[in-house]
């Protein structure tokens, strides 16, 4: 694969909180992210999920489609009934031909609960990890099989969130698992995204590039607010605009010859954030930072 610069629709509609851009069309958000220099997009929800539906509108702004999210459910279902439940997903990628899988464990997830604090993660017990990676890396291997890449993604609000759950997740998985490495998620649960870098990264199928406001990060740990109440006031923002390292991360990506696509996926409150000034602004930030650190 050759390294190309994408955007997740998030800065314009928000998935998990769908008042935030709700006013706001999916070509308004098309028209932006092309206008600012992405070359692909990921799913969001106002996307048609039909192949025939979605490839015609992308096709009339000349951006491709990176892939998308999918919640897996394999702390409560098995792998058959997973894939089943996959289907209708997995066959939109394939027919968009999209070659990353993006996988996220959401079925005890908090992050789109704006009444549950960050306190109120989940967590695994000892005795959960071997059964939940022994079926997340049947699942992977399944994906694989069928042409793509799985990307893990640890994210706030979820059982893969902190620099152990990340390390006990990877350690358990096996080679199948391919892990997303989000630099927002983890500087906000304080994780250091240059050292996930340099020890995940021949595993690393994924990027997205958020950066973060540690200001409002530790205001938001400090009162125990929600991650949707985080998002709202401002916890994220595109590369360049927050207080991560990215030239070091990109660096270490740059070391293993990453060559997937770096997704700026930056949710804000866009009656805040102006989505056009701050996509424009994320990919400016992000191909240069791309290009000192060797990746182009």
């Amino acid at each position: 694969m050759t390294l190309r610069i994408g955007v997740n629709p998030i800065g314009w509609s928000n998935d998990d909180l769908r008042e935030l851009g709700g006013h706001i069309s999916l070509e308004t958000c098309l028209g932006e992210a092309r206008g600012a220099g992405f070359i692909g997009v990921e799913l969001g929800h106002k996307f048609p999920r039909e192949a025939a539906q979605l490839r015609p509108i992308l096709e009339a702004h000349d951006i491709g489609l990176v892939g998308g999210w999918y919640s897996t459910e394999l702390l409560r279902r098995d792998v058959r009934a997973e894939i089943v439940a996959a289907q209708d997903h997995l066959s939109l990628l394939r027919d968009m031909g999209c070659t990353v899988y993006i996988i996220a464990e959401t079925s005890n997830a908090i992050h789109g609960d704006k009444s549950a604090p960050l306190s109120k993660s989940p967590r695994l017990g000892a005795g959960d990890w071997p059964g939940f990676a022994a079926r997340m890396t049947e699942f992977c291997k399944f994906l694989r099989d069928q042409g793509f890449a799985p990307a893990y993604h640890h994210h706030m609000g979820t059982v893969v969130e902190t620099t152990v759950e990340i390390a006990r997740f990877m350690d358990s998985v096996g080679e199948e698992v391919g892990l997303l490495l989000d630099t927002g998620h983890a500087v906000f649960a304080k994780a250091d995204p240059v050292l996930l870098a340099r020890t995940y990264g021949p595993r690393i199928t994924h990027v997205h590039c958020k950066d973060l406001r540690s200001s409002v990060r530790d205001a938001a740990l400090a009162r125990d607010a929600s991650f949707l109440d985080a998002v709202v006031d401002g916890v994220f923002t595109v590369p360049g605009d927050g207080d991560i390292d990215f030239p070091a991360v990109l660096s270490e990506m740059s070391r293993v010859d990453y060559a997937g696509w770096l997704v700026v996926e930056a949710e804000q409150d866009p009656a805040k954030a102006n989505p056009k000034t701050y996509a424009e602004m994320g990919y400016a930030n992000l191909n240069r930072m791309a290009a000192e650190a060797g990746l182009h």
